[in-house]
């Protein structure tokens, strides 16, 4: 892939600095391994430059722990020097920052190598790669996510999260009834802020709805015909969510687990595949007919053990899961039911889609679509049959089978012959280097309760 022409992106800068002469920065963004999202502040006059010659960061921003710091057994920090790549924006993504006292402008940016091929290790490349397979096949991807997430107290209490108080009782929440509107408006500033400033920067939430924990919410974003866009506008919008929060005197949390008890942060994702007249091949008056969607099912669900430690990245992932909490834990379909890893919405012919329910909103969405479109082209190209919808409460049907902590995921990714076909093993390698170097942190530090269970009954 050739470095799209700057006389195009040029005349992008030139009518966004025209139609906003108030903007004095911009941010320049690029998210990592984690999806935390990193880059550099720039003045508005330096912002052709960046169009025309993009900027520099080192190739160790994709080797980064979830604390910042460069795991060295990837071979991407000291082992090159920690040598710069180059970094160009992405069309499209240039916005107001609708949070900022002074007024900021954001732009999206992918990392190339010198020469400017893009660089293998940025995550939004590795998914790139996979989409192209559907596009050698003359198939677009329709995709939209669904993010959950907490508002927290600015204020922890030994560490840890509380909900934040009502701005208009001023108590702290304690409902976990999902859908109740009365919980909506409790925080309907922040919550309409985020819904009005999305549409400022383009990213296209089209509701908010209470889920079933106190102050936990879900984003519903509308479904775009481009896998890297409906990624850009995710990780868009968490950093559009945590900081409309804070000028609310208000945190936010996407941690996939924060509370004992409650429900996880989840990150579902819809897919549908269109053809090259831009009709949904997943269309169906009975959708268990549908080959194409079979097939699609039954590639997903054979890959779902090796592409966990994408959709689950961090120790913390793997507590979210709990039948109680509708989070499945083996590889299932069904058609309309929300107790199964894959459902298949059944509402219309023409809106058959995949919901993928697996995904922590800890993931990195650029990952986590890698990993579900491989398994949806492994199964198209080889027929791969997904065996009987469950009908009724798989939990009480199936076994937990996939991989339940971070080290049995990360053995799978890196034995999986399939996902090494479609993500390159030298990311595969990167990516497991890291985590292991964050597990292995993990389990050398001593919690409270070993404190409390041993030091003085042993």
């Amino acid at each position: 892939m050739s470095v799209p022409p700057r006389a195009v992106q040029l005349n992008e800068a030139n009518a966004f600095l025209k139609e906003h002469p108030e903007v004095l920065y911009v941010d320049l963004l690029i998210a990592d391994m984690n999806g935390v999202v990193r880059g550099k502040r720039i003045e508005r006059t330096s912002l052709h430059k960046v169009y025309e010659k993009g900027i520099n960061l080192p190739a160790s921003l994709f080797a980064l722990d979830i604390n910042g710091s460069t795991v060295e057994s990837t071979g991407l920090g000291l082992d090159i020097g920690d040598a710069d790549r180059i970094c160009y924006p992405i069309p499209g993504t240039l916005s107001n920052e609708p949070w900022q006292k002074r007024p900021t402008a954001q732009l999206l940016m992918t990392m190339h190598e010198i020469e400017g091929e893009p660089f293998f290790a940025d995550p939004r490349e590795v998914l790139r790669q996979v989409v192209s397979k559907f596009t050698d096949m003359g198939l677009t991807i329709c995709a939209a996510f669904e993010l959950e997430f907490y508002l927290i107290d600015q204020e922890n209490v030994n560490g840890r999260p509380q909900p934040p108080r009502s701005p208009i009782s001023g108590k702290r929440p304690q409902s976990t009834q999902v859908y109740l509107i009365d919980d909506l408006d409790e925080y309907a500033d922040c919550l309409q802020d985020i819904l009005e400033g999305a549409k400022e920067q383009g990213i296209p939430a089209d509701a908010i709805v209470k889920e079933s924990a106190p102050a936990q919410f879900e984003v519903n974003l509308h479904h775009v015909p481009d896998p890297l866009r409906a990624c850009d506008y995710a990780v868009l919008l968490k950093r559009l969510i945590k900081n409309i929060a804070y000028d609310h005197e208000m945190d936010t949390t996407f941690m996939a687990k924060p509370y004992p008890g409650q429900a996880g942060n989840g990150l579902h994702v819809h897919i549908s595949v269109l053809d090259k007249d831009g009709n949904n091949i997943f269309t169906s008056e009975d959708p268990e007919q549908n080959a194409a969607l079979r097939h699609a099912v039954g590639g997903v669900l054979e890959t779902l053990p090796a592409s966990m430690a994408f959709l689950c990245p961090n120790v913390n992932s793997y507590r979210r899961f709990g039948a109680q909490f509708y989070v499945p834990n083996a590889p299932s379909w069904g058609l309309d039911n929300r107790t199964v890893a894959l459902r298949v919405p059944t509402g219309s012919p023409d809106a058959v889609r995949i919901e993928h329910r697996v995904a922590g909103a800890d993931a990195n969405p650029y990952l986590m679509m890698a990993a579900v479109l491989a398994g949806v082209h492994h199964g198209l190209t080889n027929k791969i049959e997904p065996g009987e919808p469950i009908e009724g409460n798989s939990y009480e049907q199936l076994e937990q089978s996939l991989p339940n902590n971070l080290r049995d995921a990360l053995r799978e990714l890196d034995d999986s012959e399939i996902l090494n076909k479609y993500i390159d093993p030298k990311y595969i390698d990167i990516f497991v280097a890291c985590k292991e170097s964050e597990l292995e942190e993990f389990e050398h530090s001593i919690s409270d309760l070993e404190y409390n269970w041993y030091l003085h009954t042993v």
